[in-house]
């Protein structure tokens, strides 16, 4: 499919074919991409070629905030995410320049690493008041919900020190026993926190439906046990409000893992506080049923978690997006005559990048190994890079230098 301005909606921005096919409507003149184009180039030929029923929905001051629907009514639906898709590309481009331009060190990195620690010293002394308050109340109350919700504590407690671990151990590096650090902890550590809090789900739902199929009710709590009980659980679940709004902005994947914690247990103690009451009052099986819920609730939520942290180890590709600001930046770079491969994979929370370029056969090495060493820190200055990779050659077109294996190689005695 094509736009009125000649443009293939389905290619990238970035894709040569979408400026070439275009010179012979433009008289034989090329519009296609050179290191010398900068973001600001790209964006005012971008924005040179849009339909006036695009422009016309764009704001002028800030274009990057999307296309109003209000006032493109002539656009479907595919069409506005594929100008959205670019819009972000642009602005993509533009953090791009931003990050490699600049020399300075982040001062906030300090200030933001105090805020993390911060956050998991307050959760895990909450979790051990949060763990004393519910074990009073399921004494006092008997109910299955609340005994599901204090185990629950005690699991909170329990990886708290998983994760606080973790953090611990990424910030104590050994270079000789882990050469390129240590982040694929914090996944790991993610990981054996959500199985615990899954096998909690697991365990509360075996005895649940056991207390079903006994028929066995619970005794009749008297007022003062109610108010014990409203008092603790009420509390309780405005700690973990207070957490969750605290933690879950932070850019720290643990941190964010106890806010995700948090906000399982505002859930679990309002479904248990609920299920109790109403169980004590109408029915007794409604006790055991919230319960179920909550495990139901548990086992889904942090076996998805294990899932999201199991593929980040497993060197999935990175999306396309991420591939165009590094092939945006490989371009910029000088003396490039070509990319062959430009390739980045999850190893962890952030990606290895692997790039192939072409340069002048007759280049000396020391120029070369300049190019090459200047555009690896280039990449590692982003953000989503951990490790960067530059190959050095003087054609493109001979095979792939690596094999993909596909099965683990014999061990040799």
């Amino acid at each position: 499919m094509e736009t009125s301005t000649g443009l293939d909606p389905t290619l990238p921005l970035l894709q040569k074919d979408n400026y070439e096919n275009n010179s012979a409507k433009n008289g034989g003149r090329t519009d296609r991409l050179t290191r010398r184009n900068s973001v600001n180039s790209i964006r005012t030929f971008f924005f040179s070629k849009l339909p006036d029923k695009v422009r016309s929905g764009l704001d002028s001051e800030s274009p990057y905030d999307g296309i109003n629907l209000s006032s493109t009514t002539a656009l479907s639906k595919g069409e506005i995410e594929y100008y959205e898709r670019q819009l972000a590309t642009l602005k993509s481009f533009e953090e791009v320049d931003s990050v490699v331009s600049s020399d300075c060190i982040d001062e906030e990195d300090s200030a933001g690493l105090a805020q993390q620690e911060r956050a998991m010293r307050i959760s895990n002394y909450a979790n051990v008041a949060l763990l004393i308050l519910k074990s009073y109340a399921t004494i006092r109350s008997g109910s299955i919900a609340i005994a599901a919700s204090t185990l629950d504590s005690l699991l909170d407690l329990m990886a708290g020190g998983i994760l606080w671990f973790t953090h611990l151990a990424m910030k104590n590096i050994n270079i000789y026993k882990y050469p390129i650090g240590k982040l694929r902890v914090q996944p790991v550590g993610i990981i054996i926190f959500a199985a615990i809090m899954a096998t909690l789900g697991f365990q509360v739902l075996i005895t649940a439906v056991q207390k079903l199929i006994e028929n066995s009710p619970s005794e009749i709590m008297s007022p003062e046990q109610i108010i014990w009980l409203y008092s603790i659980m009420l509390f309780a679940t405005a700690v973990k409000l207070v957490l969750w709004l605290y933690c879950r902005n932070s850019a720290n994947k643990i941190v964010r893992a106890y806010a995700d914690d948090h906000q399982f247990d505002v859930v679990t103690n309002v479904v248990g506080l609920v299920a109790a009451v109403l169980g004590d009052k109408y029915y007794w099986w409604i006790d055991p049923i919230g319960a179920i819920m909550l495990a139901i609730y548990t086992i889904t939520n942090w076996s998805r978690t294990v899932m999201e942290n199991a593929v980040s180890l497993v060197g999935q590709s990175a999306p396309p997006e991420v591939l165009q600001k590094l092939t945006y930046l490989v371009i910029r770079h000088p003396r490039v005559k070509r990319i062959d491969t430009v390739r980045a994979y999850t190893f962890g929370v952030l990606y290895f990048v692997e790039v192939d370029i072409e340069l002048p056969e007759d280049l000396p090495l020391k120029e070369a190994h300049a190019i090459g060493e200047s555009l690896q820190i280039k990449l590692e200055k982003l953000p989503e890079v951990e490790r960067a990779f530059v190959h050095l050659d003087f054609e493109c077109d001979h095979k792939p230098e690596h094999s993909v294996l596909v099965k683990l190689p014999n061990n040799q005695s």
